[in-house]
């Protein structure tokens, strides 16, 4: 059963930070073993096991915290890797000299064993470290270069403020053009020879108090305060329990942009519940330290950071570290996470935003219920493959549209509130 678990993305120890950690470091361009397979499947099969236990510190075609792994094979034997994976340490101790010099150039940090892995599993695991995802050895040539090119598009908010701000100006100027017009025309007019009620027009004076003692001015100017008001009364009571854009300060200052976007960790990992339950869970100290008891400093700066001395502390006084949760819903909502990500298949960054950017972790969506309800309305069922919908499929195949969560009780009231 745990080796089932391992080649998931439930996570088993920490054989994520640093599986492979330490295989071979050299070039890129290599002509793959021909004894490891290319067939789908057992890529497949090996992407889930690099998914569960080396993708946090691992690239295919670039550095990471690890040596890029594609070409491993070529560089070293299937026997000698596969003995390297299962106990790296046993491999150093017996004094292998490939082994002990990878060791010390990674400043001796220690890889947990993987032993669980069988050798089919360790064969699926490297026809996909030399076949898999071959797009990512494209994306690592084209360099952050690309990266900026790509990331480039669009406008920033601050530039269509700016926009607007012009497009102000220019009708300011409009304003005043015309009325230079006016006042040229005016004069010429004066100097013609004019009947009596043409030039009594032209010399008549603009009075401007007139006009704000006025019937109509008081009846608009009235109009427009009520409407304010109103709608400023109606936008903070439909934002009463809203959230959005909440984004309070931690105990730790953990970086999701961090972990989650320049490593790739999965958020399984850390929020270990999120496929099996209710709740997400928020991750323990000891899930902190699976990493943290191997990495104690940031940026090659010699000592623990204050930051992951907070983790030190926290599991030497034996004490929680008292995370601030950052997504409420009222009590009488219920929403089930393992329904939606291991069943329904939706991805974290449907609910939660952009959360492998996010340096300071907030609320992205508004988690309405109308917000909940355009989902259900809006998403298709993803049945393929996924034996909960056979029979919802089947009653549901006399229709031309596509199964939503509308259609299998995604609106009933009794889904989410009790």
């Amino acid at each position: 059963m745990s080796i089932k678990r391992s080649l998931t993305s439930v996570p088993v120890k920490l054989s994520t930070f640093m599986m492979l950690f330490f295989i071979l470091m050299g070039t890129q361009v290599f002509a793959a073993n021909p004894e490891v397979s290319d067939s789908e499947e057992a890529i497949s099969a090996g992407k889930s096991i690099f998914n569960a236990n080396c993708r946090s510190c691992h690239r295919l075609d670039q550095k990471n915290v690890g040596p890029a792994l594609r070409g491993v094979t070529d560089r070293h034997s299937i026997d000698w890797t596969k003995s390297f994976i299962r106990n790296s340490q046993a491999l150093i101790a017996s004094g292998d000299a490939e082994a002990v010099a990878i060791y010390n150039e990674y400043n001796q940090l220690v890889m947990p064993s993987h032993e669980f892995l069988s050798d089919d599993d360790l064969m699926n695991l490297l026809a996909y470290v030399e076949y898999g995802d071959k797009a990512d050895a494209t994306a690592a040539a084209a360099g952050e270069g690309g990266a900026v090119a790509a990331g480039g598009a669009g406008v920033p908010s601050e530039y269509l403020t700016i926009i607007l701000g012009v497009l102000v100006v220019v009708l300011l100027l409009i304003l005043v053009v015309l009325g230079l017009i006016i006042s040229v025309l005016t004069r010429y007019l004066k100097s013609q020879p004019l009947e009596e009620d043409d030039k009594e027009f032209l010399e008549q004076k603009f009075e401007f108090k007139k006009i704000l003692r006025s019937d109509a001015f008081l009846v608009i100017v009235t109009a427009l305060v009520i409407a304010f008001v109103a709608k400023t009364a109606l936008d903070e009571l439909y934002t009463v329990g809203v959230q959005q854009g909440y984004a309070p300060k931690q105990p730790i200052a953990f970086s999701h942009a961090l972990h989650a976007g320049q490593y790739e960790i999965e958020c399984q990992y850390c929020h270990t519940g999120v496929e099996i339950g209710k709740s997400a869970n928020i991750p323990s100290a000891n899930i902190c330290m699976n990493c943290h008891m191997h990495i104690q400093n940031v940026d090659g700066k010699d000592g623990i950071s204050p930051e992951i001395a907070k983790i030190y502390a926290a599991v030497d006084n034996n004490q929680p570290i008292e995370w601030v949760r950052v997504h409420n819903l009222p009590d009488l909502s219920y929403f089930n996470h393992a329904q939606h990500v291991a069943v329904g298949g939706v991805e974290c960054q449907t609910c939660h935003g952009p959360i492998e950017e996010m340096e300071v972790v907030y609320q992205h969506s508004s988690l309405t219920m109308g917000w909940c309800i355009d989902c259900h309305r809006q998403t298709d069922i993803r049945a393929d493959g996924n034996e909960y919908y056979d029979k919802l499929v089947q009653l549901h195949s006399g229709s031309k549209n596509a199964l939503k969560v509308k259609d299998i009780g995604g609106l009933e009231c009794a889904k989410c509130h009790y």
